[in-house]
């Protein structure tokens, strides 16, 4: 009897790609905290996610030729511009360091919420090929 990953695993297995591609976009607006004209920018995770789950159905589009769209270029298309939240420090840049932190934090401890799911749907598999 064949296994389907996609099945077994669920949205974890997506969940961790965006949220390391969040975990980037974030590092990306402390790194530039202090650049002038800099935009904060965000993942949008529930269309990154939409996205991936209809990729999961089938729904995908493929490269063909090299003189189709780049698809992953186009993972690009949730990176969002982040509304600032802050009073304009005149430099416009729009990067509230404190609440990229805490949003750095909260996505690490997603990210690793998302891997510990992932490691108990394997640990479980490897029991039922083992017969345990």
């Amino acid at each position: 009897m064949a296994i389907n990953f996609d099945n077994a695993l669920g949205v974890h297995q997506y969940s961790l790609g965006i949220r390391a591609q969040r975990a980037e976009v974030i590092s990306s607006n402390i790194a530039n905290a202090n650049t002038p004209h800099y935009k904060a920018q965000d993942v949008n995770f529930a269309s990154a996610m939409q996205a991936a789950s209809s990729h999961q159905k089938g729904l995908s589009m493929s490269q063909t030729t090299e003189k189709h769209f780049d698809l992953t270029a186009l993972s690009q298309q949730h990176v969002q511009y982040r509304m600032p939240n802050q009073a304009d420090t005149g430099d416009g840049n729009t990067v509230d360091t404190q609440k990229e932190q805490a949003a750095f934090m909260q996505n690490a401890l997603e990210y690793q919420m998302s891997l510990g799911f992932l490691e108990s749907k394997f640990s479980g598999m490897r029991k039922a090929l083992r017969g345990d």
